[in-house]
């Protein structure tokens, strides 16, 4: 039986994760300190024998606080992943993606642990090259409001591959584009979550400048298949994981207002600072050597989404 560490496990993507390798058999160790992750999300799987729990700040995470005695693999995902949660304490942000890396790694490197980087999109910045291939090297403003995460993580990724050079650490990583599906947390800022609560609501839509500015939205089950495909994989990275399908913001926001049957009509805000124009995967790698591609389309990922919200609102 695998015995695998989650950092952020109680997040959107990190409960999906650790419910998906429970399912597997494995033995999970749930580390988040809740600031932005919720208890609920993991709730269902706290009475597994094998699903074990820690509140802890990853910072400053010791192994003795892991109760384990041995680690076979690592899955680093701590670290807010929304603009609003980021920006709120920016400091605290980029220490989480450094600091915690190294501290992720030494506790690697004592277990002989294999151990995965969620990494970001974010590492692109505001693109010149589209789609975004993971040998392009970005356009990231390092003083900006959005540099705490997009520099954070790319100090993330100097440091696994030092660590992999210099000390022979086993890495992966991943660098993970939009991705939405329930457990997203309804006031993270993020567009569709933003969309979908505003809808029900019957408020007005948000959009950020002339809503031509594009994601691609992966759904949350499919990139929890490419993380454990790039984990039992022999593919160091970076590998970019995402739907390569480009929508624009505006095309979206009409959808969600179609789907929920709302009367919700738009309201347009000036388009933050440093906020990315297009924004899309190139998968090539992926595609190759992992043998993964996206499955779920979009209005079927936004129709589980959407339920979701619904149930947790009461609509």
């Amino acid at each position: 039986m695998t015995k695998i560490l989650v950092t952020g496990g109680a997040g959107f993507v990190g409960s999906h994760l650790c419910e998906r390798l429970l399912n597997g058999g494995h033995t999970v160790v749930c580390v988040d300190d809740l600031s932005t992750g919720q208890f609920s999300n993991i709730q269902p799987l706290v009475n597994n024998p094998n699903f074990i729990c820690i509140p802890h700040d990853i910072r400053d995470l010791t192994p003795k606080e892991l109760i384990l005695e041995e680690i076979d693999q690592i899955y680093n995902l701590a670290c807010p992943a929304s603009p609003i949660h980021y920006q709120n304490d920016p400091i605290k942000t980029f220490e989480t993606n450094v600091f915690g890396a190294v501290t992720m790694l030494n506790i690697a490197l004592m277990f002989n642990a294999r151990i995965l980087q969620a990494s970001t999109s974010e590492v692109y910045g505001d693109p010149s090259i589209h789609p975004q291939p993971e040998s392009y090297w970005g356009n990231v403003n390092p003083i900006g409001m959005r540099s705490c995460y997009d520099e954070g993580k790319r100090g993330a990724e100097t440091l696994f591959f030092d660590y992999h050079r210099e000390k022979g650490v086993d890495i992966r990583v991943a660098r993970i584009f939009n991705t939405y599906g329930p457990r997203m947390a309804k006031d993270d800022g993020r567009v569709v979550s933003n969309f979908i609560v505003q809808a029900l609501n019957g408020e007005p839509l948000t959009v950020y400048g002339n809503g031509k500015q594009t994601r691609s939205f992966c759904y949350v089950d499919d990139l929890v298949d490419g993380l454990i495909r790039l984990m039992e994989s022999d593919i160091t990275g970076p590998v970019n994981l995402g739907n390569p399908q480009e929508r624009t913001i505006l095309g979206l926001a009409e959808m969600v207002i179609e789907m929920t049957g709302s009367k919700s009509n738009l309201l347009c805000k000036p388009l933050p600072k440093d906020d990315p124009v297009r924004r899309k995967p190139d998968i090539g790698l992926a595609e190759r050597a992992l043998g993964w591609r996206p499955r779920t389309i979009l209005y079927e990922g936004l129709s589980r989404t959407i339920l979701y919200f619904k149930e947790e609102m009461g609509c």
